[in-house]
């Protein structure tokens, strides 16, 4: 027993020992410094961050390589592959072309015996135009089926000495990755995948066999200054002119854009329609359709007898005392192309709405044009919801100094809009996310020269993620909004949105162009999906907007564009919807390359599932159809086409 002390406390030199210290926590272990790490643990660490650093950049240059195989395989191939779609799916892909079946389980069996191939002068023919042929070329030779992966592969070489922040600009200078000469790697080799009957479906296309195809019909669009701003059909005897030369074309009708800005120009609510319903009858002599282009829209272009159209008068004073409902960026300066959408709901027109006044417009048109569209002369109505027509913010605007191919800006600034963006911020309950990005450059700006569209900028951190999940937001709920009462005034009527083709900046991780537009769409989210589920509500026919040659990405492109990626994106996506899909033309077609690519857009070859355009549109910025330098028989030859009437024969 332990011998007791006087006061009755046992002896201290026999009591049990004190607790162990425990290691303070929390704030308290903060003032106790740690020892530092010995000179080989800290040189340890660093190589295996510089091993993590190479095994990133390794994957993304193998996620480039898989991203490249898959466009090409659904471009040049036309596998239906999902838009999210991993070597899975590519597998099971080449799989069934080659005659095998495969389950949803994996399960992978030879349906029936592999055809044997016929000989090698049955399809000379198609072998040389498949590797002759120059808009192909280069994109079959990438995605050749023959071809092993590891030859694909650029020659990178990755430096110990730099630094995380320098990999990514390697990895977006090696995206467009070069591919050798295969020459060994001809047609033949993967012809073996495919069976007879399919073998000769493919010579008669790849040889330009247009026939038996799907009927495609053609529009050409009238020029913009037939109807003066009093409404008056300015030169009757030219209009009639135009459509006797484009009714020998074959051409199925015209584009007509109805300007906002001429029909209700200076009283609210009275509407001007007599120059229109003169020239709907001219086009009704010639047997044509129609397809008519709400625009909502001022045009900074002149059309002939130098009519410069803008938006209403009426509008342009209200402006005056509000320029708030015009687009601001964040300098403060005001696009007066289109109203803002943050007055979609705000009664600052004269008493009446944004979507009141649109609605208005729509009804009046309607009610004054029924009978044309019952007699099936009007065959579809396109609603402008945005800068030229299109669906997107007018972040790009020349008169500001935008020069492609700058980024552009985004336009949220005014009073409407950062309300809305403060009411979104207090619900998401950070309202210091109130504001927006203040280092995402000005209107020229490259994507890597900001903080927030930089790789691993601040477009994908928590603020920016909130910030374009509300810009792209509004842009959708625009839509929502417009076709709603689109549809009801129309009353079953085909009704045409049309997107942009805002392809800069789309090999890039952010793509930035298409952020500050409102498609919230960089790699590691689909931005169109949200857009065209909207699209597909209201039964809407999508119009993608088409660029020509020029705009071919070169292989040093500074702009990192990708005009042919954007599109089947686009249009994938839109399918995927089972959205009907047209194009339209922006350029002048004067280039025979130019008509080959839209026919190949128009009718992808071997298609499962049979998709193909709508109706294609063409859209020139002059009336230049009717001048004698132009190659009528190309563009002859290229309606046939796309009329499945004959068989491509353009001449160089």
């Amino acid at each position: 027993m332990a011998t007791k002390h006087p006061h009755g406390d046992a002896d201290p030199s026999t009591s049990p020992p004190p607790p162990p210290s425990r290691r303070p926590r929390g704030f308290a272990s903060a003032s106790t410094p740690a020892a530092p790490p010995p000179p080989g643990r800290r040189r340890g660490e660093r190589e295996r961050e510089r091993e993590k650093e190479r095994t990133k950049l390794r994957e993304r240059q193998r996620r480039a390589i898989t991203s490249r195989m898959l466009a090409g395989l659904r471009q040049h191939g036309n596998f239906p592959l999902p838009a999210r779609a991993d070597m899975n799916d590519v597998l099971a892909a080449l799989a069934r072309a080659a005659g095998w079946t495969v389950h949803p389980d994996g399960t992978t069996f030879l349906s029936s015996p592999q055809p044997s191939l016929p000989p090698p002068a049955q399809f000379g023919a198609f072998q040389a135009t498949s590797l002759e042929t120059p808009v192909f070329t280069n994109s079959l030779n990438s995605y050749a089926i023959g071809t092993p992966i590891d030859s694909q592969a650029s020659a990178l070489q990755t430096d110990d000495s730099l630094s995380p922040s320098s990999l990514d600009s390697v990895v977006v200078a090696e995206q467009s990755i070069k591919n050798e000469s295969y020459g060994n790697s001809s047609s033949a080799n993967s012809l073996n995948c495919m069976g007879s009957d399919q073998l000769l479906r493919a010579s008669a296309v790849w040889a330009g066999d247009f026939t038996k195809t799907p009927y495609i019909p053609v529009y050409a669009s009238l020029s913009m200054g037939i109807i003066n701003c009093y409404c008056q059909l300015v030169d009757p005897e030219a209009v009639r002119a135009e459509l006797r030369h484009l009714k020998s074309l074959n051409v199925d009708g015209v584009v007509v854009d109805c300007w906002w800005g001429i029909v209700e120009a200076w009283t609210p609510q009275k509407y001007e329609w007599s120059g229109y319903r003169d020239l709907f009858g001219i086009i009704k002599e010639f047997k044509l359709k129609v397809q008519v282009v709400l625009s909502f829209h001022g045009s900074g272009e002149c059309g002939s007898g130098g009519v410069l159209i803008a938006l209403p008068r009426w509008v342009i004073e209200i402006a005056q005392e509000n320029q708030d409902i015009f687009f601001t960026d964040r300098e403060g300066r005001r696009n007066t192309e289109c109203l803002s959408w943050g007055i979609d709901k705000e009664r600052v027109l004269r008493g009446r709405t944004g979507i009141e006044v649109y609605f208005d417009f729509m009804r009046s048109f309607h009610m004054e044009f029924r009978s044309l569209s019952e007699e099936g002369l009007i065959s579809a109505i396109e609603v402008g919801l945005g800068a030229s027509g299109e669906l997107r913010y007018p972040s790009c605007p020349e008169k500001m100094g935008w020069r492609y191919p700058g980024i552009g800006e985004f336009q949220c600034y005014d009073r409407y809009m950062q309300k809305n963006l403060r009411q979104s911020a207090l619900t998401r309950g950070h309202l210091f996310w109130a504001r927006g990005p203040d280092n995402a450059g000005y209107y020229n700006s490259r994507s890597h020269e900001t903080g927030f569209f930089c790789d691993g900028g601040d477009y994908d951190s928590y603020y920016g993620r909130f910030f374009l999940n509300w810009y792209s937001g509004i842009l959708i709920d625009h839509v929502d909004q417009v076709l709603s009462l689109a549809t009801l005034a129309f009353d079953g009527a085909a009704i045409v949105v049309k997107i942009p083709s805002i392809y800069w900046w789309y090999r890039t991780a952010s793509h930035a162009a298409e952020l500050t537009a409102g498609f919230y769409n960089p790699t590691n989210r689909d931005g169109y999906s949200p857009v065209f589920r909207m699209l597909k509500k209201h039964s809407i026919i999508l119009k993608v907007v088409c660029y020509g040659p020029e705009f071919t990405v070169q292989e040093n492109d500074e702009a990192f564009a990708d005009p042919e990626g954007l599109t089947w994106q686009v249009m994938n996506a839109a399918w995927d919807h089972g959205l009907s899909v047209s194009v339209e033309s922006a350029l002048p077609c004067l280039d025979v390359d130019m008509y080959s690519r839209i026919l190949d857009t128009a009718k992808p070859r071997n298609d499962p599932d049979r998709h193909h355009l709508s109706f294609f549109a063409y859209r020139q910025r002059t009336p230049f159809l009717l001048q004698r330098d132009v190659c009528f028989s190309e563009l002859e030859t290229f309606v046939k086409c796309m009329h499945g009437e004959a068989t491509q024969n353009f001449v160089d």
